[in-house]
């Protein structure tokens, strides 16, 4: 069985989440989706489960971190090139979400980024070549 990955992230507004991704061409799983939470399709085994914040405390013993006030977690995702990521940046800050950086050129790799609804951080990248698998 491959190996999957459900990266899980408070949400103030759940619908208003939805909508946002949505606009970015993120598909959502209805099996997974209710009043309280949905799971955001991003890759064939990586997915976003979006939790209102209340169904987030549900899962931790600690307080839910305001991503508008400390960072969390980094989502960093690969794109098929620069365009595809300064598209969706744009869509991005279209759709309501910031914009934090400017984009950053490392010849092997180009990246920039955006903020969500709930200043959670995504990284875009587009990679020249593949990560090394070596320590």
């Amino acid at each position: 069985m491959a190996r999957q990955i459900f990266v899980n992230l408070p949400v103030a507004d759940l619908q208003a989440s939805i909508a946002f991704f949505a606009r970015l061409g993120f598909h959502f799983n209805p099996e997974y989706t209710d009043d309280t939470a949905t799971c955001m399709i991003i890759g064939d085994n990586i997915f976003a489960m979006l939790l209102t914040r209340e169904r987030f405390a549900e899962f931790t013993p600690l307080p839910v971190s305001d991503a508008r006030a400390a960072t969390e977690v980094l989502v960093a995702l690969t794109l098929e090139s620069r365009e595809a990521v300064d598209t969706m940046v744009r869509k991005a800050a279209a759709a309501g979400g910031s914009i934090y950086n400017d984009p950053q050129d490392h010849g092997f790799m180009y990246g920039h980024g955006f903020q969500d609804l709930d200043g959670h951080i995504w990284e875009l990248v587009h990679m020249t070549g593949p990560p090394s698998s070596t320590p």
